[in-house]
């Protein structure tokens, strides 16, 4: 099996795709802004997917990429998808699933990768788990103040999507796949936040916010007001059309998916 390299090697996701693929002795090269913080051992390469320029070396006898697009655009995402289609042979790219929609930015990429000659396997989660860390704040403070509370979704740990990545990446018969992946179950927004109270030892409850008044808070977190708009109107389609589970952990890894509830108990100190 030929090297493969990792982007965003120190996220959330990509920092446990470089751990598993390590540990399974598989050659890897991990692709990052901040080299210094890849796992020990491991060989690093200092880039940025912003700057194409940098993305030349780590290609170097690079067989299959992992491909995480760290903004929230395109930006300059054709001159990277032809630079990896002009080394490598597969990419596996994190993409997203978007209810109702054409899938936004992460649907371009897609197309983008489509028309590049490269074999290639996407990977659609639903909501991140670790989305849920935004509220530590408030439920450090006992109350959780956000809209559509009747949201469900199925969401997932990121050790279940970087599992699916590293087995995309080291086995055959997924070119041309797209995989829709969640976590095993379906619980609204407030009973997500009633599981992180259970888990921490704190009594934590849900406290409706009026949309508007949302809005106002994430433009000034995001800034992005087309985003914003965007994750608004996908909260709200989770109280008529919840999120559903899926199988496909299960069925590309041959065990459940974790829990939101053994999430949870992973990051229980980021939320005490």
């Amino acid at each position: 099996m030929g090297k493969i390299l990792v982007t965003g090697a120190t996220g959330n996701v990509g920092s446990h795709v470089v751990a598993q693929l390590a540990s399974a002795g598989i050659d890897v090269r991990a692709f990052a802004r901040r080299p210094e913080r890849v796992r020990p051992g491991v060989e690093a390469v200092q880039g940025d997917l912003t700057a194409p320029e940098t993305l030349e070396p780590a290609l170097k006898d690079v067989e299959s990429v992992f491909l995480l697009w760290p903004g929230l655009s395109t930006g300059n995402a054709a001159e990277v998808v032809s630079a990896i289609a002009g080394h490598a042979r597969r990419v596996v790219y994190l993409s997203a699933f978007v209810p109702g929609g054409s899938g936004g930015h992460y649907g371009e990429i897609e197309g983008l990768i489509r028309r590049s000659g490269l074999g290639w396997t996407f990977l659609q989660p639903g909501g991140f788990a670790a989305n849920t860390l935004g509220w530590a704040d408030q439920v450090r403070q006992g109350v959780v103040r956000w809209p559509f509370g009747q949201a469900s979704r199925a969401l997932i740990h990121e050790k279940d999507i970087a599992a699916v990545a590293v087995h995309v990446l080291t086995s055959a018969g997924h070119n041309g796949a797209a995989y829709a992946i969640t976590g095993p179950d379906e619980l609204t927004q407030a009973e997500q936040v009633r599981v992180i109270g259970e888990v921490v030892g704190r009594e934590v409850r849900w406290e409706e916010q009026p949309p508007e008044e949302a809005r106002e808070r994430l433009l000034a977190a995001w800034g992005d007001e087309a985003f914003v708009d965007s994750a608004l109107k996908a909260w709200e389609s989770f109280v008529a059309g919840p999120e559903r589970a899926t199988d496909t952990v299960r069925r590309l890894l041959g065990r459940p998916a974790l829990s939101f509830r053994q999430w949870v108990e992973d990051h229980a100190e980021d939320f005490r």
